[in-house]
């Protein structure tokens, strides 16, 4: 029995000396500059070598500039101008409005104006509806320019119930009535001065020099 033991005791002594030396052999060593690795035998190298005096430098610039404003802060209310609409409807009408606001207090306002082209138009239309011819176009000859285009193509307008050439008499007496005499004045020193061109060029044998 003391010899099995013995023969034991003497077993395991042999294998932590084994172990010691297996244990010995797969030691890492480190020292500066260098990494050995020793695994089942293979022998792996890793160096890594800096140049002398080297160096590596990061340099981050943020150039932002904010401007911020010093000045008044206050905020105004908005005016809001009223809506002057006259749509879908038989108005003879065009709105406007406006709006002026500052601190503390705000001003709005609005009105309407009366189209007078579109109410001729709309009254003219009805009296021809009634057979009213003669106050129909009579409505219309208001217009400077409904005058001048019924004298010109020969149709002058009515003339205290005078149509025709009646009325256009009367247009010549009473000139001053016309709602076109502004025109109608400045069209008369045209024709002047081209009737005197003519009378200058009979006299002259054709030409407008005088002899």
């Amino acid at each position: 029995m003391k010899n099995t033991l013995s023969v034991f005791v003497l077993c395991f002594i042999i294998g932590l000396f084994a172990l010691n030396r297996v244990s010995q052999a797969q030691t890492q060593n480190n020292t500066s500059g260098s990494n050995t690795a020793i695994t089942g035998g293979y022998t792996s190298n890793s160096t890594s070598t800096y140049q002398s005096g080297s160096s590596s430098n990061t340099t981050t610039t943020n150039s932002t500039t904010t401007n911020a404003y010093s000045g008044d802060t206050r905020v105004t209310a908005s005016a809001t101008a009223p809506s002057m609409s006259a749509y879908s409807q038989d108005l003879c009408l065009v709105g406007y409005s406006a709006g002026v606001s500052t601190f503390g207090v705000g001003v709005t306002g609005g009105s309407y104006k009366s189209d007078e082209n579109c109410e001729r138009i709309k009254l003219s239309k009805v009296l021809n509806d009634l057979g009213m011819k003669v106050a129909a176009v009579s409505i219309l000859c208001q217009d400077p320019r409904v005058f001048f285009a019924m004298e010109q193509s020969g149709t002058p307008c009515p003339f205290e119930g005078k149509i025709g050439a009646e009325a256009s008499a009367q247009w010549l007496k009473y000139d001053k009535l016309r709602p076109d005499y502004n025109q109608y004045v400045d069209k008369l020193t045209v024709i002047e001065n081209a009737r005197k061109e003519e009378e200058l060029k009979k006299l002259n044998g054709g030409t407008t020099e005088k002899k």
